[in-house]
């Protein structure tokens, strides 16, 4: 069993950079130190998903999300457990969904844009990070992501950006900026950031 696990908790807007934050961070420890719990693998059924008054489903709502099951894997994980969960897809019918391990360690991260709005998650977080950047910088990257890994063109993703991106950002992700522990400015760069935070997470493995 882990003896107290360090949990991190990592949000912000999306296109902030979350996932290049992530990734620096993973990289700086072996597998065995940390633990990347995601709350991309927990969006609920297509069927669940709310639409908009145009019919179109809107993921960036907190709803989407079974935020009691994502809780209760992150306690299962503090307590030592190992966590199974069935990867999300995104609703790509080509792609056949894995199922994921999740084993405790020292570290476990918890990362997405929700995570401070769920208490039940919020209250378990030992240290919570905030990547930040401007809404013209994160539109930009959301635009160009978009197109490339998604093969959305350039009308669905404003219209996403408008109706349903900047609204959640604005009433269920912005406020809890000031809960942070460490704001992390991105519309540049977060190396220097990044190094605090891995500096500071390396004290909390022996």
């Amino acid at each position: 069993m882990i003896n107290k696990p360090f949990i991190v908790g990592i949000t912000g807007g999306s296109a902030s950079g979350k996932t290049s934050f992530l990734k620096g961070v993973l990289n700086a420890f072996p597998d065995d130190q940390i633990c990347l719990i995601s709350q991309d693998n927990y969006y609920r059924t297509l069927d669940e998903i709310l639409k908009d008054d145009q019919g179109i489903h809107n993921f960036d709502l907190p709803e989407t999300i079974d935020h009691h099951l994502y809780a209760q894997h992150i306690g299962q994980l503090r307590m030592g457990q190992i966590v199974y969960q069935k990867e999300y897809v995104f609703n790509n019918a080509n792609v056949v969904p894995r199922m994921l391990t999740f084993r405790p360690a020292p570290i476990i991260v918890v990362e997405g844009i929700f995570v401070f709005h769920f208490r039940e998650l919020a209250d378990q977080m030992d240290l919570k990070i905030f990547i930040d950047a401007k809404n013209s910088i994160k539109l930009e990257r959301r635009v160009k992501r978009d197109a490339e890994e998604r093969g959305y063109d350039l009308d669905d993703v404003m219209y996403r950006w408008k109706y349903h991106v900047k609204p959640t950002y604005k009433q269920f992700i912005k406020p809890y900026r000031a809960e942070a522990d460490i704001v992390i400015p991105n519309n540049v760069h977060y190396q220097k950031g990044l190094d605090v935070v891995i500096s500071f997470l390396k004290t909390k493995v022996g």
